[in-house]
């Protein structure tokens, strides 16, 4: 790597720490910034997925307020989320590398898809936990067997691929979930970097990692991860969004003619 594409990676680090934190898109800043650079898709993807495990880490230390009264709700649920993180590595690692080049480009629509509608989907999210309150339902406080299974279909998806993992979790399990958007947020960036986690550690003992910008990623993942703690709220979504799916378009763009 050059000098020039050691910065690049960096900084892809930290924008993708600090999303993920605040939203969870990263994947959609670094997995491509790989690419670009070089790599293949898998081994992009494998080492993207270790990279941000320090950055999920600094994520869920920074939102530690909201998570205060949640250790039983990640203890049932990240029994899910390291299930279904184990599948999806698995599928990754067993299925030939052609089947991710095929669908790869499609998982990054889909996240693209989310990302775009990602207001409605909170908006959704919110009417539906106000309707609940309403009709004073006996909700259980985890979600339920419908938290579960969200949870570990989000997991399978993220330790496949993982692009968008963390609002596809607000966007199902929040809707379950009797709670506070922003302690959901919490608990989200507990439990995706679980799946990362787990994921990652199948990785390093099964698969091809490129070591210097997992290392790269790493770093700026973990910084990126307490400034979007801190400032996520601060940040104008519409212009993060914006950035977010136009560089998602391009690398659909990108994969679908390679």
């Amino acid at each position: 790597m050059s000098a020039l594409e050691v910065l690049f990676v960096l900084v892809a680090g930290v924008g993708a720490g600090a999303i993920n934190a605040a939203v969870g898109t990263g994947t959609l800043i670094t997995f491509p910034v790989l690419l670009a650079i070089g790599y293949p898709p898998v081994v992009a993807n494998v080492s993207n997925s270790i990279g941000l495990v320090p950055g999920a880490v600094a994520g869920a230390l920074g939102y530690r307020a909201e998570l205060v009264g949640q250790r039983r709700r990640v203890l049932r649920l990240a029994v899910a989320s390291i299930s279904g993180g184990i599948v999806g590595a698995a599928a990754l690692l067993l299925l030939p590398a052609s089947a991710f080049d095929a669908v790869v480009p499609v998982f990054v629509g889909l996240a693209v898809v989310l990302v775009a509608f990602q207001p409605r989907i909170s908006a959704w999210v919110t009417r539906r936990r106000e309707a609940r309150a309403r009709q004073d339902e006996a909700a259980d406080a985890d979600g339920g067997l419908g938290a579960r299974i969200a949870t570990f279909a989000c997991g399978i998806y993220g330790g496949y691929f993982g692009a968008a993992q963390g609002v596809m979790f607000l966007a199902t399990v929040g809707a379950v979930l009797p709670d506070d958007l922003q302690r959901i947020n919490a608990l989200k960036n507990v439990l995706v970097g679980m799946v990362n986690g787990v994921a990652g550690l199948v990785f390093v003992f099964a698969a091809d990692v490129a070591w210097l910008p997992t290392a790269i990623i790493a770093v700026g993942a973990t910084v990126g991860g307490f400034l979007g703690a801190r400032f996520g709220r601060r940040l104008r979504p519409e212009l993060l969004r914006g950035i977010i799916i136009v560089v998602g378009v391009v690398t659909v763009v990108r994969l679908a003619l390679a």
